[in-house]
C-alpha cells in the first residue's frame, strides 16, 4: 500500500489488490477517523469509524472481487460527512440485486447502501469510481454501540 496524505482532510492509498489489501484499507481509515480526530477535532463517534471500515471493506473487497490490479482508496472529510471512494479497473458497474434473505453472500452493495446518505457509482475513462458518504457523528437518539 502507498499512503498520500497531504496534510489536509483527505488521505489516499494504492492497494495492490493482493489479499492483505482490505486489512491495510481498514487500517486506513480507521488510522484516517482517529487523525481527524486529534489534528482537527473533527467529531467523530465510533459507529461512524465501524461503519467507515465496514465500508471500505465491502467496497474494497468487490473492487478485489471484480477487478484485476491496482485499487484507490481516497478519504476525505466534507462537512460532517466521510466520503469513501475506491476506484478499480473494471468499467461494470455494480449491479443492485433484490433484496433476498436466503442468497448466501453478494450482499455488500446493499449493506453499503443501507449505512451510507449516499452510494454512487460512476464509469470513467478508465475504470469505475464508487463513492459512499458516511454521517461522522450518531444521528439524534441513537444509542452507541457497546
Amino acid at each position: 500500500m502507498t499512503l498520500h496524505d497531504d496534510g489536509r482532510r483527505r488521505a489516499a492509498a494504492a492497494l495492490d489488490g493482493q489479499s492483505p489489501c482490505i486489512a491495510e484499507a481498514r487500517r486506513l481509515a480507521a488510522g484516517f477517523l482517529a487523525r481527524m480526530r486529534t489534528e482537527y477535532r473533527t467529531p467523530v463517534s465510533q459507529r461512524a469509524v465501524e461503519l467507515t471500515q465496514l465500508v471500505v471493506s465491502e467496497l474494497v473487497t468487490n473492487a478485489r472481487k471484480y477487478a484485476s490490479g491496482p485499487i484507490l482508496l481516497d478519504l476525505r472529510i466534507a462537512d460532517d460527512l466521510v466520503e469513501v471512494q475506491v476506484w478499480d479497473s473494471d468499467p461494470a458497474l455494480p449491479v443492485v440485486r433484490a433484496t433476498d434473505a436466503g442468497r448466501v453472500g453478494q450482499h455488500g452493495l446493499e449493506i453499503v447502501r443501507a449505512v451510507c446518505q449516499s452510494v454512487e457509482a460512476v464509469r470513467e475513462s478508465v475504470g469505475k469510481r464508487m463513492t459512499a458518504r458516511l454521517a461522522l457523528t450518531d444521528p439524534a437518539g441513537h444509542e452507541p454501540w457497546t
